[in-house]
């Protein structure tokens, strides 16, 4: 019998039943808001934006509102966070950062470095306790809780500059857990590994010699991943090497266009639980299977909300000036909102890029529908990544095909607009102007704007069918292959470098 597993579960039985006591309330944003003031009130920022005269004001939150503007990440970084890099403490919290994590990059060319402060990765590894006290919802046997768990991120050998590390945020995590997890993590040493490919070839070498019971990253890797191991070892599915994988905690981009391709590679169910962690913070997770994740309202982050809507973003995507701003106790179920962060990593009103819909209002419910310049609206057809994620999901069971990744622009079309969409799949056979039909058809019965908009300015849709790989390689060609990296929903400044890179696959395939 499995004694120190039992004892495990007992345990993180107990801690999650004093978590789930808790009860949620904007009133604990207020309390974290004034932390949060408490403490930075000494810092360059607090000094210039008068946190002392804020925290003793009668209305703590309007008046932290009116005195500081809404910060982008441009704006905060010319402003503030690039004195950071230059070994700078107490600039917009107290002493110096060590650690950057560097962004995806999805929304341009280039990553962003998010500062990473000690009590930011304390306040993430928190919330990544309480996902793991979730796992008492399912029914897990004692000894899940004495095998392995296969983190599957970025490298944990940081690039050094000067004084501070700078890599992916699953490496910083990663090489920073806590000691007595060090028994249970998987890959170990090859986490160090930077180069992605011998990364992965080095975790299949080792596969067969692991029990794995959960799996944590991004989708298009993790499925990768397994589809090499399948493969090396000739196994039917990934449960004939690992018959214990139970869990696999998801994140970064819509589930949805994996999972029947994903489902292909188990030999029996496994339990799925999405997570909200950026750069930026720990933001939600999923405390429960079929529910929505659940924003952390209680540990170091104080949010608000701009209505996602063109009163307060230009068709760009750009926030307009004096915007309209929402605290949690003002939101509305079923509305698009984009997200400001203050944080314990000194970021104030920060606009992360992200839009979300809350589904529940009176539990903090929520879902990620886009980020704020990943739509497309060039004549008012106000077309999000959610609509486009669940066209493709429909399109996918009609034709009964796997489709991973897809990405799409908005063109120039005979004096007006079209959209033109990239499809990644294996059943590269199939013929795209079916899959132009059934998308266009899905789309209008998602979306009244496009469909309106499809009758006026947005003449016509283009599809052009490349199998995934083609997808990987441009990552791959750009330094972002693995880790949090992600293809791109929506191509805006990258487009033309996209569809140089297409165009030579086509040629070189008819070679």
């Amino acid at each position: 019998m499995a004694v120190i597993g039992s004892i495990l579960k007992e345990v993180v039985k107990i801690k999650k039943s004093s978590v789930d006591k808790k009860e949620l309330s904007f009133l604990q944003q207020e309390k974290i808001l004034r932390k949060l003031l408490e403490k930075a009130k000494h810092t360059s920022f607090g000094k210039k934006f008068e946190f002392e005269r804020i925290l003793s004001s009668d209305n703590l939150v309007r008046n932290f509102q009116s005195a500081i503007p809404v910060y982008d990440y441009e704006k905060i970084y010319a402003e503030w966070w690039h004195l950071l890099q230059k070994g700078e403490g107490n600039v917009t919290w107290p002493g110096k950062v060590r650690f950057f994590g560097l962004t995806s990059g999805t929304s341009n060319d280039s990553s962003k470095r998010v500062p990473l402060t000690k009590d930011m990765i304390k306040a993430m590894r928190k919330v990544g306790i309480r996902q793991l006290l979730a796992l008492t919802e399912f029914d897990l046997p004692p000894d899940f809780y004495e095998k392995s768990v296969l983190m599957l991120g970025g490298s944990t050998n940081l690039i050094k500059i000067e004084d501070y590390f700078e890599g992916d945020l699953s490496g910083i995590l990663a090489g920073r857990l806590p000691f007595w997890f060090n028994k249970f993590y998987k890959p170990g040493k090859i986490s160090k590994e930077r180069d992605w490919s011998t990364k992965l070839e080095r975790i299949v070498d080792e596969a067969i010699k692991w029990d794995i019971v959960g799996i944590a990253g991004v989708p298009a890797w993790v499925q990768i991943l397994l589809e090499k191991i399948i493969d090396r070892y000739e196994a039917a599915n990934i449960h004939n090497i690992w018959p214990n994988f139970r869990v696999y905690a998801h994140g970064g981009v819509h589930f949805a266009p994996y999972k029947k391709s994903f489902q292909k590679l188990l030999g029996k169910p496994v339990h799925l639980l999405e997570t909200y962690l950026a750069s930026e913070g720990f933001l939600a997770y999923q405390k429960k299977e079929n529910s929505n994740m659940q924003l952390v309202i209680d540990n170091g982050i104080f949010f608000e909300f701009i209505p996602f809507d063109t009163e307060n973003f230009t068709p760009e995507g750009q926030l307009v000036k004096n915007p309209r701003v929402l605290l949690l106790n003002e939101i509305e179920e079923n509305k698009e909102y984009a997200a400001l962060l203050s944080t314990v990593a000194g970021a104030w009103r920060y606009l992360i890029g992200d839009t979300i819909k809350f589904t529940s209002a009176r539990d903090y419910e929520i879902i990620i529908t886009g980020r704020t310049k990943h739509f497309l609206s060039l004549c008012g057809e106000h077309l999000s990544v959610d609509n486009m994620t669940n066209a493709i999901d429909m399109i996918s069971g009609e034709l009964n095909i796997d489709i991973k990744e897809f990405t799409v622009a908005g063109i120039p079309y005979r004096g007006l607009f079209a959209h033109k969409w990239y499809i990644g799949t294996s059943a590269v056979e199939i013929d795209p102007l079916l899959v132009r039909k059934k998308l266009d058809t899905a789309l209008k019965k998602l979306n009244d704007d496009y469909a309106t908009e499809r009758k006026a300015a947005l003449k016509e849709i283009f599809v052009e069918i490349l199998p995934e790989k083609v997808f990987y390689d441009w990552l791959r060609s750009k330094g972002k292959e693995g880790g949090q990296h992600k293809f791109p929903r929506v191509l805006g400044g990258n487009y033309s470098d996209w569809k140089g890179f297409a165009e030579n696959y086509r040629k070189d395939r008819l070679n």
